[in-house]
């Protein structure tokens, strides 16, 4: 028989463990609230918050700011349990992603963790993986009771945010902490209320368009696939925004969505002379733009520039080498490793952003290098010459 001496907060917080160590309540369930609580025990506010407070301390219940009270995991503070989960779509194919995952693996060795990979679809590594699969490893980490999971959401595929939403809250509901790499949940700028830690992308684009305005290029146009990731979205801010402060003026389509492979989409960038610069939302759309335009005839920097981000390894091995705003993996990945051992010692904390500051790489592909036909200290832009009209190749 338990002893009635007991201040009023412990009974209240021995009740609730005894009711979650019955099955009442299981992992992931939200506990009544403190006014709940308050009626049903006949006590003060203070002393429910105290009862609750206990529990948190035992490790027993997570408490969420504005959501309530809710039961953690039964190993939440097991010592023994050293794993960390990754579920990164299209990891074989992302060369940022490979990158800030083996960072992450060597971070976790030094701290004793050991990282369980999920990313590769059931073809290999170079295969993405389908929302149902996603959803399946979610469940496979949470079995093996992984003290934390870092997720990159995906992008370019259809009903993306209802992917990554289901994905996210089968974590929150095993009381798995997860910490977002490189985007996040929903379109930008909305945020979630899970840890993110990435470039700051906004401050990306718009350094890579102050470059190219101060280099006489008023005519921007940026061009992206379909369904691209939230951190494309906010490099397109940080464009608009440099133009905006130059007074330049933004021509309504000005941001263009195609196939950079597809020759027709090519050729209407192309087409009138229109753009001064293509600005790309990764290295690998300008790749692929780039060898799509030298094989239509037009020269790059001459008749046309173009710059990524990313800077990935082949920015260097291109027949322009590409100007790109390079990612900081190794600098993301401890970042990303700090922030998830705060969450687990700390589940309560509230959500924060990690956004790192972006590095221009200036090369050939933005005409850097070329004789320069204005002022940039004067802030004017060169007046293209129309000069003689080049046929394109079919």
């Amino acid at each position: 028989m338990a002893d009635d001496s007991r201040p009023k907060h412990q009974r209240i917080s021995d009740d609730l463990q005894q009711a979650i160590a019955a099955g009442r309540f299981p992992v992931g369930a939200r506990l009544p609230s403190e006014a709940q609580l308050v009626r049903q025990h006949g006590v003060s506010r203070p002393t429910v918050i105290r009862a609750l407070r206990d529990l948190e301390v035992r490790g027993v219940i997570e408490r969420r700011m504005g959501s309530g009270s809710f039961v953690r995991r039964p190993d939440a503070l097991d010592p023994n349990n050293r794993q960390l989960g990754l579920l990164i779509p299209g990891l074989g194919r992302t060369e940022i992603f490979e990158r800030i995952c083996g960072e992450l693996a060597g971070l976790a060795r030094s701290h004793d963790y050991s990282l369980v990979w999920g990313g590769a679809g059931p073809a290999g590594p170079e295969a993405d993986l389908t929302g149902d699969q996603a959803l399946a490893v979610c469940r496979q980490l949470i079995e093996r009771r992984v003290q934390g999971v870092f997720f990159a959401p995906f992008e370019q595929v259809a009903q993306r945010e209802e992917i990554n939403r289901r994905v996210a809250e089968q974590f929150r509901q095993a009381g798995i902490p997860v910490v977002l790499i490189d985007r996040d949940l929903g379109p930008f700028p909305k945020r979630s209320d899970f840890d993110l830690v990435g470039l700051d992308n906004m401050a990306a684009g718009y350094l890579l368009a102050e470059h190219f305005l101060k280099l006489g290029c008023g005519r921007l146009a940026f061009v992206a696939r379909p369904n691209s990731a939230s951190t494309v979205d906010a490099r397109i801010a940080g464009v608009r925004e440099a133009l905006a402060r130059r007074a330049v003026e933004i021509p309504r389509d000005w941001i263009r969505i195609g196939d950079p492979r597809d020759t027709r989409f090519v050729r209407s960038l192309l087409a009138g002379r229109r753009w001064d610069a293509l600005l790309c939302a990764n290295d690998h759309t300008a790749a692929e733009l780039l060898q799509s335009i030298v094989s239509l005839g037009a020269r790059v920097p001459e008749e046309i520039r173009v710059a990524g981000f990313d800077d990935v390894r082949f920015a260097t091995l291109l027949s322009r080498p590409l100007t790109t705003v390079h990612q900081p993996c190794r600098e993301i990945a401890i970042a990303a490793l700090r922030a998830m051992m705060d969450r687990v010692l700390e589940p309560a904390l509230p959500s924060r952003s990690q956004l790192l500051t972006p590095t221009l790489v200036v090369r050939e592909s933005c005409g850097t290098y070329l004789q320069r036909a204005a002022n940039p200290a004067a802030g004017t832009f060169a007046k293209r010459e129309p000069g003689p009209k080049k046929r394109l190749k079919a």
